[in-house]
């Protein structure tokens, strides 16, 4: 039996600056790297030719190369962790595993039955910080609690991040990767997945973009926003690097990197949000929840152009531009009172870019229900968003080509009306 320590790739799929990576090959000889395509997760989803796992595909499949190179390779496995662990005990002498550190309620889950596994057997497992700058629990407030609101947490976080003091995991020891032939990487369609149509945005980083991302983030029709999400989940980027790039181009980016580790302390200190209002009070609410509404809104016939035009981008790229997933969110939980984990639900399956603590606080925040949310009472206006972002009709033209025809729908809910049915519904429940 080999002896080996294993390193376990899952958000961070990357071999430069990945800190469990550089542990891992600082500490250890016989490396042996490893991806679990997790049964848990991927039977969950119902579109096979899911952009987002023939992303996860390309990039192990990168890695496996540039493993072989340095005379190594990437063990690759399909199915439910802890027993692929089980069966990775008798195939090798493990002396520790080495991975980095997830704030999901099923990641985190997993882990501890994962590191039960181990622990029986005398494994160490080591969990090491790396998909944020500061993880849950490093950023409390003056009685050891953590943040409800954003400005307050940004204060504390900006005034922390000191880039001299940002490490570089930048791997040094190949040399202890374990030497091995190169294994045969199974394909996509091994798992049960065929390839996707949907283009994946490119990981580099356009500085020109972020440094005047303050100016063109909020217009649709600019290629004004990074189109990173989709690295920064997955990990082909390093959160460090960006946000030392953040730090010293576009406060106003480097905000936004802010609010996603703020939604994911959120989430690690209050996992129920994942199926339930942060405020308690808020799952009162009498949903209408009419299920011809919710296809429309769903398909971008609503008869809202700057809505309809939102949802033909997304159900098309895999992409909403930012300043419309406000505006869809909002008109789905208050013009049509349809419950935001319906709306939370669509984006999880359609978005490249989905992570479940930013996605849950944005509907959270939209339906008035989450951690410094907006007041239920401010209702987006879809038609004074339009004319204020889409001036022009630019945006909506690209996504609607019959907007000016019979073709395109009549408004499937009167503004005035909805609004007022909105605050009055919040308020009545909320009353209670």
């Amino acid at each position: 039996m080999k002896k080996v320590s294993i390193f376990w790739f899952r958000r961070d799929l990357r071999l430069e600056d990945n800190h469990a990576l550089f542990q891992a090959l600082s500490e250890s000889e016989n490396v042996l790297p490893l991806f679990i395509f997790d049964k848990n997760i991927l039977d969950k989803l119902e579109n096979k030719a899911d952009a987002r796992v023939e992303f996860i595909h390309d990039q192990i499949s990168k890695i496996h190369d540039d493993l072989s190179k340095k005379g190594s390779s990437l063990l690759v496995k399909h199915g439910d962790p802890e027993r692929i662990y089980k069966e990775l005990l008798q195939e090798y002498d493990i002396q520790s595993v080495h991975t980095n550190r997830d704030y999901e309620p099923y990641a985190k889950s997993r882990d501890e039955k994962v590191a039960k596994i181990l622990n029986q057997n005398d494994i160490s497992f080591h969990q090491y910080k790396d998909q944020l700058i500061f993880e849950p629990g490093e950023i409390l407030n003056g009685s050891g609690e953590f943040y409800k609101v954003f400005t307050p947490f940004s204060k504390v976080w900006l005034s922390k991040f000191e880039p001299k003091k940002i490490e570089d995991y930048q791997p040094m020891h190949w040399r202890n990767l374990l030497q091995t032939d190169p294994i045969k990487l199974m394909t996509l369609e091994d798992i049960g997945f065929e390839k996707s149509d949907i283009t994946i945005p490119s990981k580099t980083a356009d500085e020109e973009l972020i440094a005047h991302y303050d100016e063109t983030r909020d217009f649709p029709a600019k290629e004004g926003t990074s189109r990173l999400g989709i690295h920064l989940r997955f990990g082909t980027i390093s959160i460090r690097k960006l946000a030392l790039k953040a730090k010293e181009l576009n406060a106003t980016y480097l905000n936004e990197l802010i609010w996603r580790e703020f939604y994911m302390m959120i989430l690690a200190y209050n996992p129920q949000v994942v199926d339930k209002a942060f405020k308690p009070a808020y799952d009162q609410i009498p949903w209408r929840n009419n299920e011809e509404e919710f296809a429309a809104w769903c398909e971008g016939k609503t008869g809202y152009p700057i809505v309809d035009a939102g949802m033909r981008e997304l159900n098309t790229t895999g992409y909403m531009h930012n300043r419309v997933r406000m505006v869809v969110a909002s008109f789905l939980t208050k013009h049509l009172l349809i419950d935001w984990r319906w709306g939370e639900a669509y984006f999880a399956e359609k978005l490249l870019d989905y992570e479940l603590a930013s996605n849950n606080g944005g509907w959270q925040w939209a339906a008035g229900t989450g951690t410094d949310a907006q007041p239920y009472f401010r209702v987006f206006n879809p038609s004074s968003q339009q004319e204020k972002f889409d001036k022009n009709w630019k945006y909506i033209k690209k996504w609607i080509p019959e907007i000016n025809s019979d073709k395109y729908p009549k408004p499937i809910v009167d503004h005035k009306f909805a609004r007022q049915r909105a605050i009055d519904t919040y308020k009545s429940a909320l009353n209670q």
